[in-house]
């Protein structure tokens, strides 16, 4: 075996083994089709998100990122409606 850690093989990742291991992860599979156990998606994860910190990829572009969206009162404070918030109509205002 070699002498190849964890955080050696973080520091030594290219942009396109980054690259090729989020696809692995978000397809469940390798380039080549093969599927990925999920213990090879657990590291394949945690090696992806660990390239994200320590390159400083800009956090709306890291994997499992979700935009803030709230039905609150905006900056402004106006609320949003429910069909604004693409909700059902409030049958409790009938």
């Amino acid at each position: 075996m070699s002498d190849m850690t964890f955080d050696r093989m973080i520091n030594q990742m290219t942009p396109a083994i980054y690259e090729s291991l989020k696809q692995a992860v978000s397809l469940r599979k390798w380039p080549d089709g093969r599927r990925l156990t999920p213990e090879q998606t657990e590291l394949c994860l945690e090696a992806v998100i660990r390239y994200e910190v320590e390159n400083n990829v800009p956090e709306e572009n890291r994997v499992g990122y979700l935009e803030q969206r709230t039905c609150g009162a905006s900056a402004t404070g106006v609320g949003v409606t429910p069909e604004m918030a693409g909700l059902a109509r409030d049958a409790t205002r009938d």
